[in-house]
């Protein structure tokens, strides 16, 4: 099965409305252009409560207030386990990405990166869910 990056519906979860628009930029030079967004974990639970058939992927921050990345993937995996979901991090250390791992988590970026290694590891994601 082969994924179409065009029809593909994301989800972009960040408090900072400057990383928001620099990943939806990456997103759009990929030809993904169904980018929904949501500041906080909150919001982006309320979105995926109304719209759960119509996200493909979450790119979502770790770092945010209200709810954070881990705590919203980890009641986003009590309504789904399979849901691709990519970590945005600064974090590095061993200790978080076991946290995020256990959680569920898809896969994992450390920021600052390109747009060369964004889209790599969302093309890697996609592989995965469509094998």
């Amino acid at each position: 099965m082969s994924i179409v990056l065009s029809d593909l519906k994301i989800l972009l979860v960040e408090d900072q409305s400057e990383a928001r628009a620099m990943m939806r930029n990456m997103l759009m030079e990929m030809g993904i252009s169904q980018v929904f967004e949501a500041p906080d974990g909150r919001k982006a639970l309320s979105f995926i409560d109304a719209a759960f058939d119509f996200v493909d992927l979450i790119i979502c921050d770790w770092n945010m207030p209200e709810m954070n990345g881990v705590e919203f993937l980890r009641q986003l995996r009590t309504v789904d386990q399979d849901m691709p979901f990519l970590m945005v991090t600064g974090r590095s250390d061993m200790d978080s990405v076991v946290e995020a791992k256990s959680s569920g988590v898809t896969g994992y970026i450390r920021k600052p990166f390109s747009p060369a290694q964004f889209e790599a590891k969302v093309r890697i994601i996609l592989q995965k869910v469509a094998a």
